[in-house]
């Protein structure tokens, strides 16, 4: 699985995260969220590095994006919709149920076959109308339950056994570590479990940068185009309604963006410029203003992130204060090119 063209793998230490946005109100800083960033040029070169982009870190939900790739290249023929729901953090709406029972019809399987855990839908609409329905918590509703369908697909194609598709040794999962690999450009530094019961390649930030580049920027039709195309066209099957990754692909053009649990996002335009932000507590009121500002300093037109700047803070329910990424995060004059 180890090739030589890698780096070593990235340190297990505690991350020397910097502050990242600061809670303002009424003029006072009144709380800082502590995280790292790193913006990436076109051309691989670090931009922008704050905090600790080196440590080996979890990037949860953010790399479902190379695990596609991973299934496209081992066989899986999923495109457009289906290949967007297969590196989806889905909102549990039908669309996505019916999504991921199509993915296990193709397979010839069922939802008894799935062994993601069982779960309300993410969406807290779309949940609280599956509790008043009296539905159950069940594997198709979690939200990861399009990968697990695509990993089920991909193994029957390929002959290997489906009991243990989430056993860190099972012959997908090798595939899978292979691929997070050779995108990141380093050897994973170690494996735990994801919520929804997958294995989870620990990596570095920078790492996790590199591999949406490596995403964004492959030749037309290969895996890494091809899941780069379904999440940009298909933005709500990897997302859903109303989520901020699907508004973000929307209002720029070209760009792929996943989130992930615990304030990761990862985002890379088509010439390969490219972002990642880990927030140090997990807050998405950070997460969302943070990636928004490294893409401003990425060369995004800033006027295209009006809408991701920060949620206000109220005081007697007018807006006294808001969420603010630090000033090193602040665009570049002269620096937009998208």
């Amino acid at each position: 699985m180890f090739s030589s063209s890698l780096a070593d793998a990235p340190l297990v230490r505690e991350p020397l995260h910097a502050p990242v946005a600061h809670l303002v109100r009424g003029g006072i800083v009144e709380g800082i969220h502590y995280g790292s960033v790193v913006v990436l040029d076109a051309d691989g070169e670090v931009r922008l590095q704050i905090g600790d982009i080196e440590a080996a870190f979890y990037p949860r939900s953010a790399i479902k994006p190379v695990q596609a790739v991973a299934m496209a290249r081992a066989g899986l023929p999923l495109d457009g919709e289906l290949l967007s729901l297969t590196a989806a953090s889905h909102s549990g709406e039908e669309r996505h149920l019916a999504g991921t029972r199509r993915i296990l019809e193709l397979a010839g399987l069922t939802e008894d076959h799935l062994r993601n855990v069982p779960d309300l839908p993410f969406d807290p609409v779309v949940r609280d109308a599956w509790v008043r329905e009296g539905r159950l918590p069940s594997r198709l509703a979690q939200n990861c339950s399009g990968k697990h369908a695509a990993m089920l697909y991909t193994c029957t194609l390929n002959g290997w056994p489906l009991e243990d598709y989430l056993d860190p040794g099972h012959p997908l999962q090798q595939a899978i570590a292979e691929i997070v690999e050779d995108l990141t450009g380093q050897r994973i530094a170690g494996v735990t479990v994801d919520g929804c019961g997958a294995p989870l390649f620990s990596l570095s930030l920078h790492g996790l940068a590199r591999a949406a580049a490596r995403i964004t920027t492959a030749a037309p039709g290969t895996p890494e185009a091809r899941v780069a195309d379904a999440m940009r066209e298909h933005a709500e099957m990897a997302s859903g309604s109303g989520r901020d990754v699907a508004a973000l692909m929307r209002a720029v053009p070209g760009l792929l963006t996943k989130d992930g649990f615990e304030g990761v996002q990862v985002a890379a335009l088509p010439d390969g410029r490219a972002v990642a932000v880990k927030i140090a507590d997990g807050a998405n009121r950070a997460r969302v203003p943070v990636a928004a500002a490294a893409l401003a300093r990425a060369g995004v037109d800033p006027v295209m992130l009006t809408e991701f700047a920060g949620e206000p803070l109220l005081g007697g329910g007018r807006e006294v204060g808001r969420v603010r990424p630090v000033r090193s995060l602040e665009p570049v004059a002269g620096s937009v090119r998208a």
